[in-house]
């Protein structure tokens, strides 16, 4: 499992995706995000700009990732 430190009090979902290069680009993350493929803390998540916070954890494919 990999960890990924924001610099700020929180980083939205499809900019995360673009972060850890799960997604080549944004329109790219929002397809993923829209077709059900993340989740975060266990849960589908369909909000693009979901607000990620130290200590959740985000799916997709066979990665994971825990926000620090």
């Amino acid at each position: 499992m990999d960890k990924f430190k924001i610099k700020g009090t929180y980083i939205q979902l499809n900019q995360l995706l673009k972060s850890m290069t799960w997604s080549s680009n944004g329109a790219e993350a929002n397809a993923i995000i829209d077709e059900g493929l993340v989740k975060v803390n266990g849960k589908t998540e369909y909000r693009k700009r979901n607000k990620l916070i130290p200590g959740d954890c985000i799916e997709y494919n066979q990665w994971r990732v825990i926000i620090e």
